[in-house]
C-alpha cells in the first residue's frame, strides 16, 4: 500500500497504533517513545484526529458528544480532511528529516470504523485513503486487541467522547473489523493481544517493531537499535 510518489521517499520509519477504544494504545505508545529514545532516535509522536492546529477543529467536531447528528458520510470526510492535513504538514516532513513518526491512529481507523462499522465500504475508504495519504501507509500498524467487556471497564472513570458512547455492540464489530483487516494484510498490520500485563504487551510490541526495523535496513535505525 506503498505510494511510488517521489514525494513520499523517507529515510524515516512510520508506525501507527491502531484497535478499539480503552485497549491502552496511549500507554503503549509511552513506552515506545521512550525506547527510541533511550536508543537516541529521533521520533515524532502524534495522533488522529487532531494532529496539527486545523486538525484540532476538526477534532472537536467529530468527538464532541453534542453533534448526534453527524451523518456517517460527513464523519469519514472529516476524518480524511484531518488527515490528509496531518500527512501534508506533519508526518512526510518528519519522515523526510529522518525521523520514527509514531501516531495514535491513521487510515486503517477509517477503514474499519466507517468502512466496515458504519457500511460506507471498504474498498470504497480504501480509495478515499489513498488520496488523502499520497498513499502513504504506516510500515507497521499495531492494533491493540482487547474484548469490548474489558474495555469498557477500563473506560468507565473517564469522560467518554461521541465515538467511545457508541453502544456495546458497535464496539464488537470495530474489534471484528481490526481482526479482519489485519487478516487482509498480515504482513503490515500486526495484531497484539492487549488483554495482558502492561509489561507483557510492551515487551512484544517492542520486539514486533525492532523486528521490523531491522529486516527493512532501508534507514539508520537498525544499526542503533542493534547496538
Amino acid at each position: 500500500m506503498k505510494s511510488k510518489d517521489a514525494r513520499l521517499k523517507h529515510k524515516g520509519f512510520f508506525i501507527s497504533f491502531e484497535g478499539g477504544e480503552g485497549a491502552g494504545k496511549s500507554t503503549q505508545i509511552r513506552h515506545l517513545v521512550e525506547f527510541f529514545k533511550s536508543h537516541k532516535i529521533p521520533v515524532e509522536l502524534t495522533l488522529e484526529p487532531g494532529g496539527t492546529k486545523i486538525g484540532q477543529k476538526i477534532r472537536e467536531l467529530l468527538l464532541d458528544p453534542k453533534h448526534t447528528a453527524l451523518s456517517h458520510r460527513a464523519e469519514l470526510l472529516l476524518y480524511l480532511a484531518d488527515r490528509a492535513q496531518h500527512v501534508e504538514e506533519l508526518i512526510v516532513p518528519a519522515l523526510k528529516a529522518g525521523k520514527v513518526v509514531i501516531t495514535d491512529r491513521y487510515a486503517d481507523s477509517s477503514n474499519v470504523y466507517q468502512g466496515l462499522c458504519r457500511k460506507l465500504g471498504l474498498k470504497s475508504t480504501i480509495q478515499l485513503n489513498q488520496y488523502a495519504t499520497q498513499g502513504l501507509y504506516p510500515d507497521i500498524a499495531i492494533v491493540l486487541d482487547l474484548p469490548v467487556s474489558a474495555a469498557f471497564a477500563r473506560m468507565r472513570q473517564r469522560t467518554l467522547d461521541r465515538m467511545e458512547r457508541e453502544k456495546a455492540t458497535f464496539h464488537q464489530k470495530v474489534r471484528k473489523g481490526f481482526l479482519l483487516l489485519s487478516q487482509k494484510y498480515p504482513k503490515r498490520i500486526q495484531v497484539v493481544n492487549a488483554h495482558r500485563s502492561e509489561e507483557e504487551v510492551r515487551l512484544e510490541i517492542q520486539d514486533l517493531v525492532t523486528r521490523r526495523i531491522c529486516q527493512s535496513k532501508e534507514n539508520s535505525f537498525w544499526k542503533k537499535i542493534k547496538q
